[in-house]
């Protein structure tokens, strides 16, 4: 069964090494046979959430802008993607106001069922990406059909494109190749 796949890249910098980890995830998704898109923050506009809740009445963001169209990709997807890079033991920040802009899904018929975490940061060891997936968790947890379906974390990367040759890409593929 082909799902429908969509991989949101956060980080702005070029060949970042958290989207190194996506398009690695992205090979082992398509070659199980999965529709896959992949969006990049990088040249996105998303203004932050103003917190008037018109979202759950509308089913939509009041503020136009590019979170608006991301958001109802991430409502027809059936497993969301998301990778970051890891800033102050966090999600980057643009990672955080498209979640808080996703608000208008709360209360739609969403199709997202698995969601999947990519992270990198320069320091390496247990627990630097604990805090970055315990704040993914609480925007999943206000999901109920959803569940956090698995995590890659790429530590000791600091310099754009120093992740080639990391452990975490053959991780990621066959992540990305596991969906079905």
């Amino acid at each position: 069964m082909t799902r429908k796949v969509l991989v949101i890249s956060t980080s702005l910098r070029n060949r970042s090494n958290s989207e190194i980890l996506a398009d690695s995830f992205i090979e082992g998704a398509k070659a199980a046979g999965n529709d896959v898109e992949k969006i990049s923050l990088k040249d996105k506009s998303i203004a932050f959430c103003k917190g008037c809740l018109t979202c759950l009445t509308l089913r939509r963001c009041v503020i136009k802008d590019d979170a608006v169209e991301i958001a109802e990709k991430m409502k027809t997807a059936d497993v969301i993607v998301f990778a970051t890079p890891i800033y102050y033991y966090e999600m980057s920040g643009q990672m955080k106001t498209l979640l808080d802009r996703a608000n208008a899904l709360y209360t739609a018929d969403y199709a997202f069922r698995d969601i999947y975490f990519l992270s990198s940061a320069a320091e390496e060891g247990d627990g630097v990406d604990e805090r970055a997936v315990q704040g993914l968790e609480g925007w999943i947890a206000c999901y109920g059909k959803c569940h956090l379906s698995g995590t890659v974390f790429a530590g000791g990367v600091n310099d754009a494109g120093e992740i080639k040759g990391h452990p975490s890409l053959k991780k990621a593929y066959d992540m990305g190749a596991s969906i079905k």
